[in-house]
């Protein structure tokens, strides 16, 4: 037998690899137009933000390893130019041996997608770029040597995560995206949290707006916007979608689809019997509606590879469709999918029901549970149509539990049946998979009606049955609140004749009050997702309970504060200054003790960190003026608010090997700042940096001539190190203590003593000591310990960076 597949990557190497599994004498010819054959286009954003440093890694198996171990006949950088179905026959063209043909007994089409927006290329718009390809990958990197801004056009996968790994790169980005939210995938309210991730990261989002045109610069590019705006960047990268590479298929006469991809059976055959096709450039059956579907995965592409080739080699395979789980990392989120959106569903006007639920993670008294936000849409009779989750832990497993379970045609309720692995890190023994199951089964067997913030009964009245400290934090406009513990004694308060619709924080206790409320003849429904669900609809709103509550300049409601609450001014603090003064401002701080800050604009990300590594809560954080003001309160400031965890067992192990002032002010200023943001820091002195231990006044102490002169020639202690550069016969190293002094930044002394306060460890090294003829009587009090090398290999065992200074 001949097979040629034309296509290399995800379904051509898929299918080749399976083609001589089946049959070794059979002669197999792979046919790419690059250089490359099975490699990871999906891994392409993390090589460019330095993610994956070795470009080596994107390659799954180099050519040459591949037609070494499957015997394939691997032609790279030859083009398919023609299919010859008469005379089954592939013409094509290579760059080493010009025009080529293959007979073939049966042929594949493989040649997968390329992006929309192909007139921009480099040598029309020499700063636009797309990322497709390993070629595009390297091109992009070598544009970004000397950038400092980036446009990214496009928020689906690619967008998502270019734009996330460019800014960790230290590039200022921007995001032109046609539609009002990122993640075309996912529903709009269920995006938003990702677009406040990529916001908070820094990253600049431009909704409703797409490129008229790009202008070349001498120095990059100008993107010009529909609505005239003009930005400017050093390049840009277009990721607006793909569309299917079958120009070939369709020259040959095979049938197409609606959108230009090849169109075949359950087998992956076309219209020719001799002839497959698989991967990003055919369309597939939908197995929701079962109509067809065009989705471009790798997953499903090299599943597609293995099924053709069965079927090329006589087997009887069936693909039974693709459903479309997908997942992608935005900052310190993830976002997965799987199945009809909501949007979807309604553009095809089909009826279908939707809950939100927002579990935790893993058990909720294990610490590091994180909340997901759940999303469940399906038919009146349970028939599961979608699923999208978003969350910071544990999302991937659920969406491949949930696509599982749509692919073997479980309901809605069963999903509460499934026997899923638990403990506590992990899940609660009752998964959120399995929730999603048992809120779906009380929907549709009537204990539940389920509204959603789109969908509110205009008539209806929310009853809001949190705490009231809860209430105050926000809540829905015109809410009314009565705990759940008070509802069953005020029901006398309530008009029998009204709709009611109970709201909590996530749902459950909103149900408990939907089904007292029901039993006791009044008309109720309970907001799906409860408050949470709320503020994805509404992020913006999220803490208003009205308009006259949000005047405050967006500032968060709090619970009733003492009148005696302290300031603590920040401000023009010097670094460590500020996170010292914090430490030691709650250090021993009872819960519940509030302290009002006053800070520069620029210390709120630094508070923000510090406060989730120290069990605290900025219950208000407003910027006005280049100034900060805050609320800070030791742990929750309202019963139910989360408490961020302290960071448990980082460390920090730091070698101090220098003895100028400049190199010893930063190991210390670098200690004070991770202690006090609660990590264990400890330093390591040796050789010249053993001088920052030497008291100012040496004590008498016998010593031979080697070891005075060392004496001699070293600094007497902290205070007489010179600066590495510009001592300038010690005139720089005095202007740099006065220019610190009337900063009011400490002194190296006094660093070294808030650092000892804040719990540093100080090592002196022994041998060292040894060579530099230093004795423990010479040494500072702060020392805690004169060791050797094995101490700081204990030291650096234990830490999860070393620094070497």
């Amino acid at each position: 037998m001949k097979y040629v597949i034309i296509g290399g990557v995800a379904a051509g190497a898929s299918a080749a690899a399976r083609l001589r599994r089946l049959d070794e004498k059979a002669e197999i010819v792979l046919l790419e137009k690059g250089a490359a054959i099975s490699y990871a286009n999906c891994g392409l954003p993390y090589h460019v933000g330095g993610v994956i440093k070795d470009r080596a890694r994107l390659s799954v198996m180099p050519p040459e390893k591949f037609a070494a171990w499957f015997n394939v006949d691997v032609r790279t950088n030859c083009e398919a130019t023609l299919i010859d179905r008469v005379n089954k026959m592939v013409v094509a063209r290579s760059a080493a041996a010009g025009n080529l043909r293959f007979a073939y007994d049966k042929l594949l089409v493989a040649t997968g997608a390329t992006p929309v927006g192909d007139a921009y290329t480099d040598a029309t718009h020499p700063h636009v770029a797309h990322l497709w390809t390993l070629s595009d990958m390297d091109r992009v990197v070598a544009k970004l040597g000397s950038a400092t801004r980036v446009i990214v056009v496009g928020a689906g996968f690619i967008g998502l995560e270019l734009a996330e790994n460019l800014r960790q790169r230290g590039l200022t980005v921007t995001i032109i995206q046609r539609g009002q939210h990122v993640l075309p995938t996912m529903d709009s309210e269920m995006a938003q949290p990702l677009a406040a991730e990529l916001r908070g990261m820094g990253i600049d989002i431009r909704f409703g707006r797409v490129v008229a045109e790009f202008a070349e610069r001498p120095d990059g590019v100008e993107a010009v916007l529909d609505d005239g705006e003009r930005l400017v960047a050093d390049l840009a990268i277009v990721s607006t979608g793909v569309r299917p590479r079958s120009e070939l298929a369709k020259a040959a006469g095979l049938k197409l689809g609606p959108r230009g991809h090849i169109v075949v059976d359950d087998h992956l055959r076309t219209d020719d019997p001799d002839i497959f096709a698989a991967g990003d450039v055919v369309e597939v059956v939908d197995p929701v509606f079962g109509g067809k579907a065009a989705i471009a995965l790798a997953g499903p592409a090299n599943k597609q590879g293995r099924i053709a080739a069965d079927n090329m080699a006589g087997g009887d395979s069936v693909y039974r469709g693709t459903l479309g789980a997908s997942v992608v990392k935005v900052g310190e989120l993830t976002a997965a999918g799987v199945g009809w959106t909501e949007t979807r569903l309604k553009a095809e006007q089909r009826d279908y029901k939707k809950i939100y639920i927002h579990p935790s993670s893993g058990a909720g008294y294990y610490p590091g549970a994180a909340r997901l936000s759940m999303k469940l849409l399906f038919g009146a009779d349970g028939t599961i149509y979608g699923a999208q989750i978003v969350g910071a832990k544990g999302v991937d497993k659920r969406i491949d539990t949930l696509a599982e379970a749509m692919r073997l045609k479980l309901k809605a309720p069963q999903l509460g049946e499934l026997e899923l692995a638990y403990a506590p890190p992990y899940s609660s023994a009752k998964d959120p998979v399995n929730f999603l199951g048992f809120v779906a089964e009380n929907v549709l067997a009537g204990m539940s009606e389920a509204v959603t913030p789109d969908a509110l009964p205009p008539e209806a009245q929310v009853i809001d049955v949190r705490e009231p400290e809860e209430h105050e934090m926000g809540s829905i406009p015109g809410a009314v609140n009565i705990r759940l513990g008070d509802l069953r004694a005020r029901l006398g308060e309530l008009d029998r004749t009204k709709t009611y619709v109970t709201c909590c924080a996530v749902g459950l206790r909103g149900y408990l009050a939907e089904r007292i409320l029901k039993q006791n003849g009044f008309t109720a429904y309970n907001l799906s997702g409860g408050w949470a669900t709320w503020r994805l609809y509404y992020p913006e709103k999220e803490d208003a309970r009205d308009s006259a509550a949000a005047a405050d300049a967006g500032a968060r409601r709090l619970p009733t504060l003492p009148d005696s609450m302290s300031t603590l001014d920040l401000r023009q603090l010097p670094c460590p200054g500020p996170v010292v003064k914090l430490k030691a401002t709650f250090s021993g701080a009872k819960d519940g003790m509030a302290v009002k800050l006053l800070a520069d604009a620029t210390f709120e990300g630094d508070l923000k960190r510090w406060c989730a590594a120290n069990a605290c809560t900025a219950a208000s954080l407003v910027r006005q003026g280049g100034e900060l003001e805050a609320v800070i309160v030791k742990g929750a400031p309202a019963a139910g608010a989360p408490v961020p965890q302290a960071v448990a067992g980082h460390s920090v192990a730091i070698v101090l090997f220098s003895n100028d002032l400049d190199k010893a002010l930063a190991a210390m200023i670098l200690a004070n700042g991770l202690a006090a943001s609660g990590v264990d820091v400890g330093i390591f002195f040796t050789f010249w940096g053993l001088s920052v231990l030497r008291k100012k006044t040496q004590p008498a102490v016998h010593k031979n001539l080697l070891s005075r002169l060392f004496g001699w020639m070293l600094p007497s202690g902290a205070e007489k190190l010179a600066l590495s550069k510009m001592h300038m016969l010690g005139f720089g190293t005095a202007m740099m203590k006065d220019v610190m002094r009337k900063q009011g930044i400490m002194t190296l002394p006094a660093l070294i003593k808030s650092a000892k306060a804040a719990g540093v460890k100080f090592i002196a090294c022994d041998m060292a000591m040894g060579v530099m003829g230093l004795t423990r009587e010479e040494l500072i009090d702060e020392v805690d310990e004169v060791a050797g090398v094995a101490a700081f290999a204990e030291l650096a065992a234990k830490s999860n960076n070393t620094l070497f200074i």
